[in-house]
């Protein structure tokens, strides 16, 4: 008896967001389809029932993952997401993180379709700075993406606690206080 189409969605969706998340905690490459098919509950030979190839499954996985980060620039200040974002919590999350951090170093090798999508997240969450910035420039929120992705990223890097929160609590009051200096943000 065959799988309705409905069953075969939603296990299609199930392999897209663990694959989502192993790829934000291992990196692209460091992920096997038969360790993902094996996490959702299926034999290796039943991915290529839902993908025709690993590229496909990148394609929507580096999606889902960027999809995630969409909404959480809305409706929160920058102060608040400065500190949400370099937070021990966020570092230690990676598989639920901020995709654009986690899919950095492995973007670049991935398919064009993935970087174009993770070109496209870049882009929306430049937006969204360059609003928030307090001088409404888009130089702003250029260093202020750079400075978060990086200060995260090197956080996740060291393997000294002491370092990695040295790392993340000086990015963060750097920023904070260059983001009060604005009269409209004080």
């Amino acid at each position: 008896m065959g799988h309705s189409q409905a069953e075969k969605a939603q296990t299609h969706a199930r392999i897209v967001k663990i694959a989502s998340q192993r790829f934000r905690e291992s990196g692209i490459d460091g992920v096997s389809l038969a360790d993902l098919m094996k996490e959702a509950g299926l034999t290796h030979g039943g991915f290529y029932r839902h993908f025709d190839s690993r590229d496909e499954l990148v394609t929507e996985a580096v999606g889902h993952a960027l999809a995630q980060s969409n909404g959480r620039l809305g409706g929160v200040t920058l102060a608040a997401l400065i500190d949400y974002y370099l937070s021990p919590a966020h570092r230690d999350g990676v598989a639920d993180g901020c995709a654009v951090t986690a899919l950095v170093a492995d973007i670049a090798r991935s398919n064009e379709t993935a970087r174009t999508a993770y070109t496209g997240q870049v882009k929306r969450n430049l937006a969204g700075m360059t609003r928030m910035a307090p001088d409404g420039g888009r130089a702003q929120a250029i260093n202020l993406l750079v400075s978060l992705v990086g200060a995260l990223s090197l956080a996740r890097a060291v393997n000294d606690e002491a370092l990695s929160r040295e790392i993340l609590e000086t990015v963060r009051e750097t920023l904070k206080a260059s983001a009060t200096t604005s009269p409209s943000h004080r």
